[in-house]
């Protein structure tokens, strides 16, 4: 194992045994992540529900099937991106992440992207929206890229708001096929040579 895929083992084995707030006392499974050490893309969602905390997996439930759907819309699968959530432990009866909790869990998620470096981090949710975008509503961003200390971030609707609003399902799919193209506008800017300094004359 290199040593990005060893530090997200060790870092997944201290959110497994994660004391830092309540949810420690309620879950079943801490779900750290999953995916490939070296992605591209980092998806963040928003909290594990009940599959998640009986699996320690993320999305595996009806969203999850809808995120490999759009995966696989864009030929990509779950192997080639990574896959996170704001926090690590589901919240009693699916509510929403309390900010104490999202506080608690954040250098976890830090550290992740720390050790993965992505180019590029997909939103899913408000919740992961708004650790980039703050002030900021879902409907009116949502799909549109903007560059964040060095990362292209796109924050998009969370795949089970399709599974709520079937007229949202149409909207995600468009959003998750402009993924590719801002990528490679990302692989093209870098490999665009780096324009020469202008020569300044000394006027004697």
């Amino acid at each position: 194992m290199d040593d990005a895929t060893i530090a997200l083992h060790d870092l997944s084995e201290q959110v497994a045994a994660c004391p830092k707030c309540a949810l420690s006392k309620t879950r079943t499974k801490a779900v750290p992540g999953a995916g490939d050490p070296h992605a591209d893309i980092v998806f963040i969602g928003e909290g594990p529900g009940y599959n998640e905390d009986q699996q320690g997996l993320p999305f595996v439930g009806q969203a999850g099937k809808f995120l490999d759907e759009l995966l696989a819309s864009i030929d990509l699968r779950r192997e080639d991106v990574y896959i996170a959530n704001v926090i690590k432990c589901r919240p009693p009866n699916n509510r929403d992440p309390q900010p104490g909790e999202i506080e608690a869990c954040a250098p976890w998620l830090d550290q992740q992207l720390d050790i993965i470096k992505p180019r590029m981090i997909v939103t899913l949710g408000r919740f992961s929206m708004s650790r980039y975008f703050q002030g900021q509503t879902i409907g009116r961003i949502h799909g549109q890229p903007k560059k964040i200390d060095g990362v292209v971030v796109v924050p998009m609707y969370h795949p089970a708001a399709a599974l709520h609003q079937a007229n949202l399902r149409g909207t995600i799919m468009e959003d998750f096929k402009k993924l590719p193209g801002i990528l490679r506008e990302l692989s093209q800017s870098a490999e665009e040579p780096a324009k020469p300094e202008p020569v300044q004359m000394k006027l004697l």
